[in-house]
């Protein structure tokens, strides 16, 4: 269950609870800790992973024989499948490479994946059993490095799996079921606080005129802020979390303080626009450019460089970039987002990420391909719009992670002063180029993000230069939220405004720096928060 019974605060992200939410809502996590997923060892996307010479060809059919336990090169059993594809791959128009197998074929090539690409290979417990798991993905689940962080949180906390069509359906084009309405859990326990972070336009939650800082209060006719019991959670997961087109579900919002009518939502495909509220701002001294992030998916880098067209023609000076939501995604749209930030000259001959994989070099990566250099151009080879800014203002949460965090990173490393309002960020400097075997996409951490710097040490997250809480009586964009408020004060007096963080008003929720005092967002997929690798790196 995402939601409880008990009087806890707000549980963090990457918990158990997290887990069952996301295989609630249709996808399969390996662990409490989910992230997103992709194509290879059997065919697709990611980096080869070549057998080394002299490894014996791929059986004709699965049992392979032999102990069930022996690390095998991935490449010996990869597409050797317990349920075979059929048919034509649409990511590669070729057909599915899958032959017959089992689910000990299965767990052979999860292991020799891990034991190759796993960038803490080494921290792998050697007492785990294949036999004592009864799927590949279960087996996966406990091929993680067990160690801490220097809080003391879990250092791998984004182990997981996603079934691969729907992964590819999600990276193509951000559509997935639900009602275009992104749920901020302020509080996960009774009396639970559960409002509407952000709408999609055009989706059945911004046709019914919803909007950000909607309280919801009743689902299908259970009290969702103080009911307990198993039946009631359940029943307010279900409402919250639709599987299925069509699915429908009556919910009561408040408003303002204020209970509104039932309103019946019909769950749609909803396709993400990740790019939203562009606009520019006069202040007393100089324009000011705003824009939502949401994803680095596909579809953003257009409206990005739409958005920052708009930018250099209204003359910004300063920009505020809110990616208080966005969990990351492609590392090439971060890299160009960054580029679009600074100018040429800042950029020149700079890294913007150099990735460091574990020390068998699992790729066959000479350093040159281990450097993402900043890029000039769109990925249809167009001059990128540059603002040539010296420093930006970034508005974070616990929600702004991995690729999203490369943007700070990398912008840092080059000198641009980022300013960070709001709450700690995830705290995610690594990230894996997504691996398909016979129909699930495995996502395992193969490398660390390091910057011109070579800097790369966060994984407790970047703290904010101004904590503000997340403000859900005003909509994003507005000049009086919260956290863009702060933004605007701190290009004025340079400093963090008291007010901001001392705020209070019951429409601002509690913000530190502990993650259970941060809202977060309900059911977001694993796709929304990595540092996804399109291919192997060119040469730099």
């Amino acid at each position: 269950m995402s939601l409880g019974n008990g009087h806890a605060r707000a549980t963090p992200r990457f918990t158990a609870s997290a887990a069952a939410a996301f295989a609630l809502a249709g996808i399969v996590c390996a662990l409490a800790g989910c992230g997103g997923g992709g194509g290879g060892g059997g065919g697709g996307g990611g980096f080869p992973v070549i057998a080394p010479p002299g490894s014996a060809p791929p059986p004709a059919s699965g049992g392979g024989g032999g102990d069930d336990d022996a690390i095998l090169a991935s490449a010996i059993v990869a597409g050797l499948c317990a349920a075979p594809r059929a048919g034509v791959n649409p990511a590669t128009g070729a057909a599915y490479p899958d032959k017959p197998g089992t689910l000990t074929d299965e767990k052979r090539w999860v292991r020799g994946w891990i034991d190759e690409t796993y960038l803490w290979y080494g921290e792998v417990p050697t007492t785990l059993k294949a036999a004592d798991y009864a799927t590949p993905v279960a087996y996966f689940s406990v091929l993680k490095s067990p160690a801490l962080t220097a809080s003391g949180r879990a250092k791998d906390r984004f182990h997981y799996v996603y079934d691969t069509e729907r992964y590819r359906q999600l990276s193509e084009n951000g559509v997935a079921p639900g009602y275009g309405m992104e749920i901020a859990i302020v509080r996960s326990s009774p009396p639970r606080n559960m409002r509407i972070a952000f709408v999609e336009p055009n989706s059945p939650a911004a046709n019914t005129g919803l909007q950000r800082g909607a309280k919801i209060v009743e689902v299908d006719g259970v009290d969702a802020v103080g009911s307990t019991g198993t039946e009631n959670v359940d029943a307010i997961n279900r409402a919250i979390s639709p599987q299925t087109e069509g699915e429908s579900h009556t919910f009561v919002f408040e408003v303002g303080g204020v209970r509104q009518a039932p309103i019946t939502l019909a769950a749609a495909k909803i396709t993400r626009t990740p790019v939203q509220n562009v606009k520019t701002i006069d202040t007393g001294s100089g324009r000011v450019g705003y824009l939502l992030f949401n994803d680095h998916i596909t579809t953003s880098e257009s409206q990005l460089v739409n958005a920052f067209n708009q930018f250099k023609q209204d003359g910004v000076q300063d920009l505020v970039l809110d990616m208080r939501y966005n969990g990351g995604g492609q590392l090439n749209i971060a890299n160009r987002l960054a580029s679009m930030v600074s100018s040429p000259g800042a950029t020149s001959g700079k890294v913007f990420e150099r990735l460091a994989f574990n020390d068998k070099n699992p790729f066959h990566l000479t350093p040159a391909q281990t450097i993402y250099p900043f890029l000039g151009t769109s990925r249809t080879g167009a001059t990128l719009p540059r603002l040539g800014l010296s420093q930006v203002t970034v508005l974070v949460s616990r929600d702004t992670c991995s690729a999203s965090e490369a943007v700070v990173n990398g912008l840092r490393g080059i000198d641009v002063k980022v300013n960070l309002v709001g709450g700690t960020t995830c705290g995610k400097p690594y990230g894996f180029s997504p691996q398909d075997n016979c129909g699930t996409s495995y996502f395992a951490i193969q490398f660390q993000g390091v910057n011109n710097k070579n800097f790369g040490d966060y994984g407790d997250g970047f703290a904010p230069d101004c904590a503000v809480a997340d403000d859900f009586g005003h909509q994003l964009g507005d000049p009086a939220e919260a956290r863009l408020a702060a933004a605007l004060a701190m290009r004025n007096g340079g400093a963090c405004p008291v007010s901001a963080s001392a705020k209070s008003q019951a429409e601002l929720e509690k913000s530190g720096t502990a993650d259970d005092e941060q809202p977060y967002l309900l059911h977001r997929s694993p796709l929304r928060e990595m540092r996804l690798l399109e291919a192997a790196p060119s040469p730099g």
